[in-house]
C-alpha cells in the first residue's frame, strides 16, 4: 500500500505480484490501494488485473471493496 499511495506504480505492482507468488493473500487495504492508484493513471491495464484478482477472491462483494 505505501508504494501505491506514492505514486510507485510498478514497483507497488511488483511487490503484489511476489506477494501472490509466495502464497500471502492481499488484503482489502491492499488491494483498494492498487486499484484506485490503478484506475487514476496511465496504467489501466494494471488496474484491471487488480480486479480480476478481487473477483476471483471473492471480494467484489465486499462493501469496502466493491464501492
Amino acid at each position: 500500500a505505501a508504494f501505491a499511495q506514492n505514486g510507485y506504480h510498478e514497483a507497488a505492482y511488483k511487490v503484489f505480484q511476489q506477494m501472490q507468488h509466495e502464497g500471502l493473500k492481499p488484503d482489502k487495504i491492499t488491494l483498494i490501494s492498487l486499484l484506485n492508484l490503478f484506475t487514476r493513471s496511465e496504467s489501466l491495464a494494471l488496474g484491471k488485473l487488480v480486479h480480476s484478482d478481487i473477483v476471483n477472491e471473492g471480494y467484489e462483494s465486499d462493501v469496502v471493496v466493491g464501492t
